[in-house]
């Protein structure tokens, strides 16, 4: 399989030019190890015994490793942390070590790292690196330039989005045909609930309980349903599993880095008052939740209705096409240095589905999955305008249109596939 460039290749590349060492983060098959095995010279894969038995002699292997070196899946073998620290307090030297890890190591008495070792948490493929179309407008020309105007077109179509909903992110799942890819997420689920699950320390007694939690969760997708909701919606009129047990999934959930939810956005400079703060659910890749939904391609296409949960609207097409924009978002902010939030009011008037700040710069950006947008859309930016103090504010919306153009109130509409990092 051939590498795909990644956002984070820059980033790493500037941060290993005079960090000794990183770790990258993330579920397992977004593409941790191929994109550090482009900045390192050798890997050693504590998933394989022989790495494990090497590792015998302790710190001495790694003291004589040629570097860079990757260290995959070091969660496997905690100790590794720890050794890593203290050659890097030996020698401060750059480029030295990349640790890739897709889980918190469990019951592991390690250091925190800090100082020695700085984290990055990676994501499935975003729009931009799935290369659908140039991305003629970037987050980051949108925080620095400010443009009164935007402009770009593109063949892009709704089909071609929901076609990338359905087969994921993860590099070397989309490369197979649309039912193969579809056989490897379902696959993917199971491994969670019959391997993962048990090597974080939760062996789960009852599989189908965990899947109808799982199942409600996805059904909770892009919106701010309440955690007994969802379990409410897992078990209807049967006796739900404990707290306990369902925070237990989450919790775990949480370490294999399978949810990525976003917070409530909650300004420093002006106090909305009073504000939801309940977190946006999402899965880190939308095709997971189109599985656990059971949910086709041909099926968006066509309309077919699926149980949703939460507060907000939509169809279940609208609410996996919002799921895929928040996981481009996500890897927009960070490569950044923005942070990601929603913004919702308690009362549930006023809710926008994205807020990128940096530095009292905010993109307040909502997700429409038409062509066309007209002013019921734009209501809540242009309220935001009105009553938003201390932040240069730039409103936006993100559509399945061909056209990039701006409103004549100022609102820029951008498609999806024209807006990069």
């Amino acid at each position: 399989m051939n590498y795909i460039s990644r956002l984070y290749d820059p980033m790493i590349s500037g941060m290993l030019s005079e960090l000794s060492a990183i770790a990258l983060d993330g579920a397992k098959a977004v593409g941790k190890t191929s994109t550090a095995e482009q900045h390192t010279r050798h890997t050693l894969r504590f998933d394989l015994d022989e790495t494990i038995e090497l590792m015998s002699n302790g710190i001495q292997l790694l003291r004589n490793t040629e570097k860079p070196v990757c260290l995959d899946e070091w969660q496997r073998y905690p100790k590794v942390w720890d050794y890593v620290r203290r050659l890097v307090d030996e020698d401060r030297a750059p480029n030295q070590f990349i640790l890739t890890g897709s889980a918190v190591p469990q019951n592991a008495a390690i250091h925190s790292g800090a100082g020695r070792i700085v984290r990055l948490r990676m994501r499935p493929l975003s729009l931009q690196e799935r290369e659908l179309d140039k991305a003629a407008i970037t987050v980051a020309s949108l925080f620095h330039e400010n443009p009164d105007t935007v402009s770009g077109s593109t063949s892009v179509t709704l089909e071609d989005y929901l076609h990338e909903v359905i087969v994921s992110g993860f590099p070397a799942i989309r490369e197979l045909s649309t039912e193969n890819a579809r056989h490897q997420i379902d696959g993917y689920l199971a491994n969670l609930v019959q391997r993962e699950f048990p090597e974080q320390g939760l062996l789960v007694r009852k599989p189908g309980t965990l899947f109808r939690w799982l199942r409600a969760y996805a059904a909770a997708t892009a919106s701010t349903a309440s955690y007994q909701t969802i379990l409410d919606a897992s078990t209807p009129g049967e006796r739900p599993p404990a707290k306990a047990t369902v925070q237990s999934y989450r919790d775990i959930l949480d370490e294999l880095w399978i949810t990525d939810r976003v917070d409530a956005w909650l300004p420093t400079v002006n106090l909305f008052s009073p504000l939801g703060k309940s977190p946006k659910h999402y899965l880190v890749d939308p095709a997971l939740s189109a599985s656990l939904l059971s949910i086709s391609e041909n099926q968006l296409l066509r309309a077919v209705s699926a149980p949703l949960l939460g507060p907000q609207h939509g169809s279940v097409a609208g609410r996996l096409f919002e799921s895929l924009i928040a996981q481009s978002l996500q890897t927009y902010a960070v490569i950044n240095r923005a942070k990601l939030g929603h913004f919702r009011n308690a009362k549930g008037n006023r809710e926008i589905d994205f807020i990128l700040e940096r530095d009292y710069h905010v993109l307040a950006i909502e997700v429409k999955m038409s062509v066309t947008v007209d002013d019921s859309d734009v209501r809540h930016l242009n309220w935001l305008a009105e009553h938003l103090n201390g932040y240069e504010l730039i409103r936006i919306v993100i559509t399945t249109g061909p056209h990039a153009y701006t409103r004549k109130d100022g609102v820029h509409v951008i498609p999806a596939a024209l807006l990069g990092a």
